[in-house]
């Protein structure tokens, strides 16, 4: 049975402390407030009461909440960027503190709006990880994805397509992020087509039909509204001549497969897609929690070999086979990134039954791996 076990999301929230908790829509910041702090003064300005009182008259937060200590939760700030001068203001001279949660930073940095300066520190939750949940079904996850929401539902397609729907009417509408709705729609379905693959801005406007700036634009605000995120490529070299472009990744895989309107199937090239970035959505969660040093990067070279995950500039490299059955045939790209160095750790992560070792190589089913990673024993020393 699916069922959410506890999520590891722990802020230091402790007395004087602010953060900042970044998080796209109904990853479950709000949720994971009300279940875990409940005793903290809660300003939400989603409700449209709350924001136009503050709107008017941001100071309102000082004459109301300057007295007294404990914890302020204020909940979508970036719907008014001008109330983070009075955050600042009562954190430097009241016993407050502040947790500031939002979906998109985009408008604060781009209206130069005071991010404390170093006075709050930052925090992101993730979809759901696999040690957040029980029952996790792969085939089922390739559907439905991880938002909470959508992962319990016992049909998740109704609320991804009210969610996409949701997401451009009031991300992209209400932040004047884009000129034109339908545009950035098609821009969108090719970005999560070609999610996984190399960053190339000309083919990707050719095929949404507009100009490759708007595209560089639009990959800006799918990151900017965490969205998606760019993964580097690993650019240290001896020998081979590497590639040096990006790839971008929408961040969860029921949305990437909903978007693209993919349907994969096990053995098929598309499910080997999803289960890539089903491994990556693991590793970037892991980040979030456990590592936020942790470098995260792929491998090609020049003449198309490519290896899906550099940990920490060799620690750890991984190549994620969704296939039932590893072949000598499937570990090329990693024979030829053994040659030029020496990882200190080499994983092929797929679906087998059980691990087993090739020279140089550990095969570990993914549930294996992800025991692992989730541990700290993958990265560990």
């Amino acid at each position: 049975m699916r069922k959410i076990i506890t999520r590891r999301f722990r802020p230091d929230l402790s007395s004087h402390r602010s953060a900042f908790l970044w998080g796209p829509r109904k990853v479950g910041k709000t949720y994971w407030i009300r279940h875990h702090l409940g005793d903290a003064t809660l300003i939400d300005l989603l409700k449209t009461d709350v924001l136009a009182d503050f709107a008017t008259r941001p100071a309102l937060l000082r004459e109301r909440y300057s007295e007294g200590d404990g914890l302020i939760v204020i909940d979508e700030v970036q719907k008014l960027p001008q109330l983070l001068d009075e955050v600042h203001w009562m954190i430097e001279n009241t016993h407050r503190h502040f947790l500031l949660t939002g979906s998109s930073a985009r408008k604060l940095r781009r209206g130069a709006a005071n991010l404390l300066g170093g006075r709050a520190l930052r925090y992101q939750m993730a979809p759901l990880s696999y040690i957040e949940t029980t029952g996790i079904d792969l085939e089922r996850v390739m559907v439905s994805g991880l938002l909470p929401s959508h992962y319990l539902a016992d049909d998740p397609i109704p609320l991804l397509r009210s969610y996409i729907g949701d997401y451009l009417a009031e991300e992209i509408a209400a932040e004047s992020a884009a000129r034109s709705l339908p545009q950035f729609a098609q821009f969108l379905r090719v970005a999560a087509i070609t999610s996984g693959c190399l960053l190339n801005y000309t083919n990707v406007a050719q095929e949404a039909g507009v100009k490759a700036r708007a595209v560089r634009d639009y990959f800006q605000i799918l990151e900017d509204t965490m969205l998606g995120y760019r993964l580097e490529p690993w650019r240290k070299t001896k020998d081979r001549r590497l590639i040096t472009t990006e790839k971008f990744y929408l961040f969860d895989v029921g949305v990437t497969n909903f978007i693209s309107r993919r349907k994969p199937a096990p053995g098929t090239p598309e499910f080997g897609q999803s289960f890539e970035q089903f491994i990556l959505m693991e590793l970037m969660a892991y980040r979030a929690y456990a590592d936020p040093e942790l470098e995260i990067t792929f491998w090609r070279s020049a003449s198309g070999f490519e290896v899906d995950f550099i940990l920490n500039d060799m620690q750890v490299v991984i190549e994620a086979k969704s296939s039932r059955r590893v072949h000598d045939g499937d570990l090329r790209s990693l024979r030829a990134l053994m040659e030029e160095h020496r990882p200190a750790s080499v994983l092929v992560v797929c679906d087998e039954s059980e691990p087993r070792k090739m020279p140089g190589i550990e095969v570990l089913p993914w549930r294996r791996f992800l025991d692992r990673l989730w541990s700290g024993e993958l990265l560990a020393g």
